[in-house]
Order: structure tokens, then sequence, then C-alpha cells
């Protein structure tokens, strides 16, 4: 099972680094703005990686889900270059919204529709596995004989 899933893995370490990275950020601007935790209210330069951090968070176990749904039951190769996509979009948002809350919003939209292609591949994946495994009906290979 670990071979078949290796660059799924391996993109999810890097996720995970990433996640790593934007905590420590945080750290740097609680030292910086001299912010003590448990505080997360300050400087508006604060409260914005705070935010964007927070926000990376909140939506990381779509992402692992999506990402491992799509990997495992539709391509995996496809599904960790939509990762890598996402991970970009993520730093894209997380320093833009560092920067000021308008600049947030190319990278919150690009990683929604890698969120939601990840999503319908994983789902279109999952009923191709369902039709074959219960109606002996695999609709990919037939799409494959056109």
């Amino acid at each position: 099972m670990a071979g078949n899933s290796i660059l799924l893995a391996a993109v999810s370490v890097l996720s995970a680094c990433q996640q790593s990275y934007f905590a420590l950020q945080v750290g740097k601007a609680r030292f910086k703005y001299k912010i003590t935790p448990p505080a997360v209210f300050g400087s508006p330069e604060f409260e914005r990686i705070f935010r964007a951090h927070q926000n990376c968070v909140e939506i990381y176990p779509i992402f692992i889900i999506t990402l491992w749904t799509a990997g495992w039951y539709f391509n995996q190769v496809f599904a960790t270059c939509l990762a890598l996509v996402y991970m970009y979009a993520r730093h894209q948002y997380f320093w833009g919204y560092s920067e000021a809350a308008k600049k947030r919003i190319t990278g919150f939209r690009l990683s929604l529709g890698v969120l939601a292609l990840l999503t319908v591949v994983g789902a279109l994946g999952i009923a191709n596995s369902f039709l074959d495994e219960y109606l002996d009906l695999n609709v990919a290979k037939k799409l494959r004989h056109f």
C-alpha cells in the first residue's frame, strides 16, 4: 500500500511542513509585535498574520481528505499535481493576507478552486469504484475504449 501512495504521502508531508512554516511566522510576529500568548489581538499586522495562519489551519483537513480521496480513487499523479498548486495558492494567500487583507483574494480563489476540483475528481473516482465493485460496471474502462 505505501508504494502505491508515495506521491500522496510525500506531498502530505510537504504540506505539513508548510503549515509548520506558517505557524512559525505567527510566532515570529508575536515576538515582533510583542503579543504574548494566549492573546490573539494587537497590531493589525499581527492580526493579519494570525488570521492567515488560522484560515490555513481551518481548511487543512478538507485539503488532506480530498487529496487522499482523489489520489486513491481517481489518479495519484493528478491529485499530487493539484496539491502542489494548492500549496502554491496557500503560500500566495498567506503572504498576501500578511501584507493586506485585499491581497489574499487571488490565493484564496485559486486554493478553493483546487479544493473543488479535488472534491469532484475524488467523488468521480469513488462513484466509478462503487459501480465497478457492486454493479460490475467500470465507467473509466468504457470511456477509454471510445
